[in-house]
């Protein structure tokens, strides 16, 4: 019987770095720029994949502040600091609303909740085990739930090496202005230059929004001191 392969939590980023830099040179002079990016202090870190995404289900279109303090709200009402099944049986839809969550995400984490209940959800054992389009299969049905959400969970909790999201404004920017392009490259364009960044593209991602954050500060304007 063959043996199933587990998938570490993270990767070498030094050993990263080197493949990048020698693989394409027009990112690598951005990468020598910007500087060495550490491994992800979350890699290492436990967490429940339910807890994960119903965070992510109510952070979706706010400020971080804003879903803070909703999130805070959550937390006191069900009194737990852990969001699954369980602990959100102990609100009800009305006091969900009460919190502030929106009825869109109401909806959500009422189907992640049932979702985790009938056993779809994979815990954290089981996605050691599994392939990252796997991983997606097995989330995205969730309600509010797309691939760019899963995606985040694959590299920056999970520490998965080769994933690009395509879909992405922040890394096609990046990708264009790697390229000095006039426009930015689009999902399917990206993924065809992506291929030379394999099996490293989660750190080619994260340099591609340092470089389209370097870009936007940039240009933006500074003050003149008053004399």
């Amino acid at each position: 019987m063959t043996p199933v392969p587990r998938y570490a939590r993270g990767f070498d980023t030094e050993q990263a770095w080197d493949h990048l830099t020698r693989r394409d040179r027009r990112l690598g002079a951005w990468m020598k720029r910007i500087g060495y990016i550490e491994p992800q202090p979350t890699w290492k870190k436990p967490f429940d994949p339910v807890d994960a995404l119903a965070r992510a289900i109510l952070y979706q279109q706010l400020s971080g502040k804003a879903a803070a303090t909703i999130v805070g709200r959550v937390e006191a009402a069900i009194a737990s600091t852990r969001l699954h099944v369980d602990t959100l049986d102990r609100i009800d839809d009305a006091a969900l609303r009460a919190c502030g969550v929106s009825g869109n995400k109401t909806l959500a984490l009422r189907d992640l909740a049932a979702r985790e209940q009938r056993g779809e959800i994979p815990t954290l054992r089981q996605m050691s085990t599994m392939r990252e389009d796997d991983i997606v299969a097995a989330l995205v049905p969730v309600r509010g739930i797309g691939r760019w959400t899963v995606e985040m969970m694959l590299m920056f909790r999970l520490g998965r090496p080769d994933v690009l999201p395509i879909d992405d404004l922040g890394v096609r920017k990046g990708a264009q202005l790697v390229d000095k392009l006039d426009t930015m490259p689009t999902p399917k364009e990206l993924a065809a230059r992506g291929e030379k960044w394999g099996p490293y593209r989660t750190y080619a991602a994260q340099y591609l929004w340092r470089i389209a954050d370097f870009a936007v500060e940039a240009k933006a304007p500074t003050k003149r001191s008053q004399d």
